[in-house]
């Protein structure tokens, strides 16, 4: 049995229903150039004269091999995402191995988003189409929810800190793999707008993404005591501690993703008792 943190505070009380269903653990396939790879997100830049993006992890396997995993250990509800161009054939390796058990995002739009449905991917995740000059354009939200349907559309809402006028840190939506800041807040107010938009939120803590230092407690709390929908929380996990911890804070209410840490990522938490956490 996991120790309780005791020097966590007690969160303040819920604003949003209790959900059905106890958190569960969503295995991801991050991929890159072609290749399952993780990376420390905060690193990724299209700028010229950048370096690289800061790889913690590049498999020898396909991305179909984690899938066809996955399947195997009865994993629902993961995701393949696509870090930039060349990466559709090794997505769609994915999908087509486990039919209706991952989601799929990078690049998403109504044009290809049936493409993806169609081969096997039981849901679509989106970001970047639906921002524009650092807004939300429910225009745009409006004809992916016309195209796939609310059912099978998710929201990435993946965030980074940044200091309001008055000087608050406050977590905001980045775009175009994380490297742009949108003027859109992750708060209580925006998240209960998006709920009526689509089934699902997906929220990697970009500036511990791929770190392995812990996780973004203030962000999880948040979480936890605004969503009304499911929500998967990703970044920083590094421990069984850390995943109490989004229990504690998250009311058992959002689930996680591990990438860097688990051992199949050349991390050190075993994804075996991971993926099969009661």
């Amino acid at each position: 049995q996991r120790e309780t943190i005791a020097l966590l505070s007690l969160p303040s009380p819920c604003v949003a229903p209790c959900p059905t269903e106890p958190m569960k653990f969503r295995p991801c396939i991050d991929i890159r150039k072609g290749r399952v790879t993780q990376i420390v997100g905060s690193s990724l830049s299209d700028k010229k004269g950048k370096s690289e993006a800061v790889t913690n992890f590049e498999s020898e396997h396909g991305a179909g091999y984690f899938a066809e995993m996955y399947k195997k250990d009865k994993l629902t509800g993961g995701h393949v995402i696509m870090l930039g161009p060349g990466n559709e054939e090794a997505a769609m390796e994915a999908i087509k191995a486990y039919p209706g058990g991952l989601q799929i995002g990078g690049g998403i739009n109504p044009t290809n988003a049936k493409k993806y449905l169609d081969a096997g991917a039981s849901k679509v995740i989106v970001t970047s189409y639906v921002f524009k000059d650092g807004q939300i354009k429910f225009q745009k939200l409006q004809e992916l929810i016309d195209a796939v349907g609310k059912d099978r559309l998710v929201l990435d809402l993946s965030c980074r800190r940044r200091r309001t006028s008055k000087g608050h840190s406050r977590f905001f939506v980045v775009t175009d793999r994380w490297q742009k800041f949108s003027e859109f807040e992750v708060n209580e107010k925006n998240m209960k707008v998006l709920a009526d938009k689509c089934s699902e939120i997906l929220v990697h803590g970009v500036d511990v993404e791929g770190k392995r230092q812990g996780v973004e407690t203030e962000l999880v709390e948040l979480l936890g005591s605004v969503a009304s929908i499911p929500v998967t929380y990703a970044g920083g996990i590094r421990s069984e501690q850390d995943i109490q911890i989004i229990e504690d804070l998250g009311r058992g209410r959002v689930d996680f993703t591990i990438g860097s840490a688990l051992d199949i990522f050349g991390g050190n938490m075993p994804y075996q008792e991971v993926g099969v956490r009661e």
